[in-house]
């Protein structure tokens, strides 16, 4: 292993002999600092990768490039980072309970809607309900919980419902549709379907 050598890299290379003449001029010699680049040297190098990858296009179309900075104008915020991180990330539940399950109860007829089960719906409905419960005894502290539980015989009668409605309207577009491809000329159906 000892007499095999590395493969080198010609832009490592150009930046190590740049460095080493930059430390030539200015007087530096390697014995005079035990073998270490001094502060300068270390700034000419990175300034030396930075221009290569420059010249590389490392740095073109980056993320936000041509965008004008967000929040210039708001007063200095000690925890800035973590506010945009959530924003960012879309997290979700770091909030009180009581804030979190006001915000899951608006949106909880539609995903009541988006299931396919009877049995799913009662879990859903069952699984809030104990969570409005549980953050209703201030267990864990934070504001007081003004959020209902729901009555799980309404809601799934209301699932049934919506459920209804929308397969009777889709049975009803499905059945125009055919009308109007029964009312069609053959060309037209045949024209009409591969258009699908």
């Amino acid at each position: 292993m000892a007499g095999k050598k590395e493969p080198s890299d010609s832009r490592l290379n150009v930046a190590r002999y740049q460095v080493d003449r930059l430390a030539a001029e200015s007087g530096d010699t390697e014995a005079d600092n035990a073998g270490q680049p001094s502060m300068e040297q270390h700034a000419q190098y990175v300034e030396i990768q930075i221009q290569q990858a420059m010249r590389r296009g490392d740095f073109d179309d980056l993320p936000g490039a041509g965008k004008p900075l967000r929040n210039l104008d708001q007063v200095h915020d000690p925890d800035w980072w973590i506010r945009q991180k959530i924003e960012n990330e879309r997290i979700t539940g770091l909030a009180p309970p009581a804030l979190t399950l006001r915000t899951e109860s608006e949106g909880l007829e539609a995903r009541i809607d988006a299931m396919y089960s009877e049995t799913a719906v009662r879990a859903l409905l069952g699984e809030f309900n104990t969570r409005v419960i549980e953050a209703r005894r201030q267990l864990k502290g934070g504001p007081p919980v003004v959020t209902p539980t729901r009555d799980v015989e309404a809601e799934i009668g209301g699932w049934r419902a919506r459920r209804t409605a929308r397969q009777r309207a889709a049975a009803e577009a499905e059945e125009r549709e055919r009308a109007e491809l029964a009312a069609m000329t053959r060309r037209e159906r045949r024209r009409a379907m591969r258009g699908r």
